[in-house]
């Protein structure tokens, strides 16, 4: 494992400062890696908005629904890593547009099952994949190793901007 300095903090940089970086700055490098991830993303959940008519994240939702049919919103939830409330949003506006339905057909009465309807799995079929979206995708491909140590840096770098970890379950696709 390198050894990293953890006595000193790198000075915040503008965005200006890292425009002009030379070519062999480590920060600047970094920062066109960064780019090269979110327009990646960016450009994904654009060709899914384009041919399959929704979002990335509700793209998502209706793939998970389609895989376990009679899913309840908490399943969702725990399925794509996101808040209760996130899910029970995403699943409000497939109900709302009519490709999904939710019904209380299980042994419980007291919750949900969700069920992709025929508009939904025409949404699927001309939507391009992966439907859990290219980032996830990329992740899951690398080894167990490579995973652990990009864990370690992006903590390492979160800290450093001092986001809310709240973001963590908010899809990208939303």
């Amino acid at each position: 494992m390198a050894h990293r300095n953890t006595d000193k903090k790198p000075a915040p940089t503008s965005p200006a400062s890292t425009e002009g970086a030379a070519i062999g700055d480590p920060a600047a490098q970094v920062l066109r890696r960064f780019r090269l991830v979110f327009n990646a993303v960016k450009t994904h959940f654009q060709n899914v908005e384009k041919k399959a008519g929704i979002g990335g994240a509700q793209l998502w939702a209706l793939s998970t629904i389609s895989s376990s049919a009679g899913l309840g919103v908490n399943d969702l939830a725990r399925a794509m890593d996101v808040h209760q409330s996130t899910a029970s949003n995403l699943v409000k506006t497939l109900i709302e547009r009519e490709l999904v339905v939710a019904a209380k057909d299980g042994p419980d009465r007291r919750t949900v099952q969700l069920h992709v309807l025929p508009a939904g799995k025409r949404v699927l079929k001309r939507a391009p994949g992966p439907f859990t979206g290219v980032l996830p995708q990329a992740l899951a491909s690398l080894d167990a190793k490579t995973l652990k140590r990009l864990d370690e840096d992006l903590a390492e770098l979160i800290a450093v901007l001092g986001t809310d970890e709240r973001a963590a379950n908010i899809p990208l696709g939303q």
